[in-house]
Order: structure tokens, then C-alpha cells, then sequence
């Protein structure tokens, strides 16, 4: 019997808000084409993403991946981080 993988989608985004517990909010841009202008406008969207141990601050680079729902809005998982923020003195 075949065995059905799924990849899960990948995306890289920068963590906007810590406040909470094992949890950020990771700001995720991308390009997308105006239909009329055809001009590329950039679009932004803010993900809700597990942080289990509470490693990612505020201005990280982070690699987040497709997870099962975890609670109402949250449904990704921070995989690793890619780049720290600089840290304040």
C-alpha cells in the first residue's frame, strides 16, 4: 500500500510581536501582480505560530511551516530561526 506524503508549505517571515506565551505573530510579505496596472504591489499578511520554547523575539528572521490546527487562529509552528535581531543595550 503507498504511503501519502503532504509537504507541508513553508514560509519565511519576520516576528512582529512576542507578548505571549509560546506564541508570535510572524508578518509574512510576498509580491503579487496588480490584475489592471501590472505593476507588483507588496502584500502583507500577519500568522499566528507556535513557539514552544519561547526562543524567537521581536525583529527575528523565522522559518514557519504548516502545522495541524493548534488553537482558533493558530495553525503554523516556528521550524528554526534564520537571522536574530540586534539586542538592545
Amino acid at each position: 500500500m503507498e504511503e501519502i506524503v503532504r509537504r507541508r508549505l513553508m514560509l519565511k517571515g519576520t516576528v512582529v510581536s512576542d507578548k505571549m506565551d509560546k506564541s508570535v505573530v510572524v508578518q509574512v510579505e510576498r509580491l503579487e501582480k496588480h490584475p489592471l496596472y501590472h505593476k507588483f504591489v507588496r502584500r502583507r499578511t500577519k500568522l499566528l505560530a507556535h513557539d514552544e520554547t519561547n526562543s524567537c523575539k521581536m525583529g527575528d528572521k523565522v522559518v514557519i511551516i504548516e502545522s495541524r490546527p493548534l488553537s482558533r487562529r493558530k495553525q503554523w509552528r516556528v521550524k528554526e530561526v534564520v537571522e536574530r535581531s540586534e539586542e538592545e543595550p
